[in-house]
């Protein structure tokens, strides 16, 4: 797996929504990226902070946060913590 950096995350995007939820169906141009994701690792911290995210938090982030990255089939997200803007609840 892999182990980001300082204070940087990867994370597995939501997938994006195939239809409203009037079930209208989405095409794929129409498809919005997703702002929601999985943390899957989390970089030791930066200059003494430690980290306020963990593995298998919910998090939403900016529209254009991240760098995107396939890894072994698997669509990812590299990002600084302070590209997340909130913890969902479990």
């Amino acid at each position: 797996m892999m182990k980001p950096i300082n204070d940087r995350v990867v994370v597995k995007p939501a997938p994006a929504e195939e239809k409203t939820q009037g079930g209208i169906i989405i095409p794929d141009t129409a498809k919005e990226k997703p702002q929601r994701g999985e943390i899957v690792a989390v970089g030791p911290g930066k200059d003494g902070n430690l980290m306020t995210v963990a593995v298998g938090d919910i998090v939403l982030y900016g529209k254009y946060s991240g760098q995107e990255l396939n890894y072994q089939g698997t669509d990812y997200l590299i990002m600084r913590e302070d590209d997340i803007l909130v913890i969902l609840e479990k």
